[in-house]
């Protein structure tokens, strides 16, 4: 998956196999990128996918 492709799905169904999508999106709004990286370690979304996600998470910082 590249930046380009992503679109968060893969990430959101992950989480929400292991019920944690609203501690995630708790983590994006608080800017806690180490929360939100542990919560898709733990949805055992692959390393590239989680350097996207805190990528868009940087960029988007402050936009929201």
């Amino acid at each position: 998956m590249d930046d380009r492709d992503f679109e968060g799905t893969l990430v959101l169904e992950k989480l929400a196999e292991i019920g944690k999508v609203d501690e995630f999106f708790e983590a994006i709004d608080a800017d806690d990128f180490d929360q939100a990286k542990a919560l898709m370690k733990r949805a055992q979304v692959d390393r590239e996918t989680i350097a996207i996600v805190l990528k868009k998470m940087q960029q988007a910082d402050g936009e929201h």
